[in-house]
């Protein structure tokens, strides 16, 4: 079986960052995926799920509720191995496009106060699988160590 492009960026050498994952096209719209890479791969301690969770539920919400973006998200995820999420935008952006938009983000999740968005029993799978201190936490140093820093946006050359 071909091994997918995602599969082939070496992960031992990945920063954290804002990454484009690929884009498609889907009718008239191109779809970027970007690779929002909050952890080094192998190399950390992965995201809590109880973190990654909140922090889904958190982004997603504010996300969809952005005044500027909000027509244009599609999703915000978790990836599998839990050091990052995906977000999948209609039209053909950079990283560079959006990274104000992950600031505000990640600064909201990290000031956030109150019930988690979501985290009821007849609204969330996994209702009890939530930690905000974690969310807030893992976002902010996020916020303060790499979307305020110099924040990688080119994969490592492979």
């Amino acid at each position: 079986m071909k091994k997918i492009p995602s599969f082939q960026i070496d992960h031992m050498r990945l920063q954290r960052g804002i990454y484009v994952s690929r884009k498609d096209v889907v009718g008239n719209d191109v779809v970027t995926t970007f690779d929002i890479r909050m952890k080094q791969p192998n190399r950390e301690p992965a995201l809590h799920p109880g973190a990654i969770h909140t922090l889904e539920h958190l982004a997603a919400t504010y996300l969809r509720n952005d005044a500027e973006w909000a027509d244009r998200i599609v999703y915000w995820g978790p990836m599998g191995c839990l050091t990052g999420n995906y977000l999948l935008m209609r039209g053909d952006l950079t990283p560079e496009d959006i990274l104000p938009l992950m600031r505000r983000t990640f600064q909201f999740v990290a000031e956030f106060e109150g019930e988690v968005p979501g985290a009821a029993p007849a609204d969330c799978g996994n209702y009890l699988l939530h930690d905000l201190p974690m969310a807030r936490y893992e976002s902010r140093k996020f916020l303060d160590e790499v979307l305020t820093a110099d924040c990688p946006t080119a994969y490592p050359a492979v």
